[in-house]
């Protein structure tokens, strides 16, 4: 139902917020700190204005509860994912989802873009026990990383985007190289 922002170096609240009507299971922050974006299990994504604690964009579209959030490279998208198996692509700009992704066979536990504004790719992992390798262009997928023996819960790429890592209740994580990837 709400989100809290703390000051580390105080150890206080600066901002409690209440929005969504469910949890909220996802928090991100935009790369230059004026924004943040709140994914909850009432299936909406919502982003927020730091600077005036107001919620300035209201994202819906996913059938069931958003599970993770991720903003782009680029600043002007985020990428959500979702219980209802897809990852959707949002125009901050144009305020509508402008790709809608049947990313995996089960929900989508987590997205992550990764790479450059000029060169991103976005990653999402699932409860179907895979993670996958998405390409910016059409978001179109490039690699499926399979071996995972239960759900996939989370995925990350390295800075230089020669390393994934996934995590899985399988209780192992896997690493994945630039080779295994192409």
């Amino acid at each position: 139902h709400s989100w809290r922002f703390w000051d580390l170096e105080t150890c206080s609240e600066i901002l409690h917020q209440e929005g969504h009507s469910g949890p909220v299971y996802s928090i991100t922050f935009h790369r230059d700190g004026s924004l943040l974006a709140t994914g909850g299990l009432d299936s909406y994504c919502r982003v927020w204005d730091l600077r005036t604690g107001r919620a300035v964009l209201f994202l819906e579209g996913h059938l069931k509860s958003v599970l993770s959030c991720d903003f782009a490279p680029d600043g002007y998208h985020l990428g959500t994912g979702s219980e209802d198996n897809s990852c959707k692509i949002w125009d901050l700009r144009q305020h509508k989802s402008i790709y809608s992704i049947p990313a995996h066979n089960n929900m989508v536990t987590y997205c992550k873009f990764a790479g450059t504004p000029n060169n991103s790719m976005l990653l999402t992992a699932s409860y179907d026990s895979t993670a996958k390798v998405w390409s910016h262009k059409g978001w179109m997928p490039l690699k499926s990383l399979t071996g995972h023996d239960n759900k996939v819960m989370c995925v990350d790429c390295s800075w230089d985007k020669k390393y994934i890592v996934t995590a899985s209740y399988d209780r192992t994580f896997k690493l994945w190289t630039n080779k295994s990837i192409s």
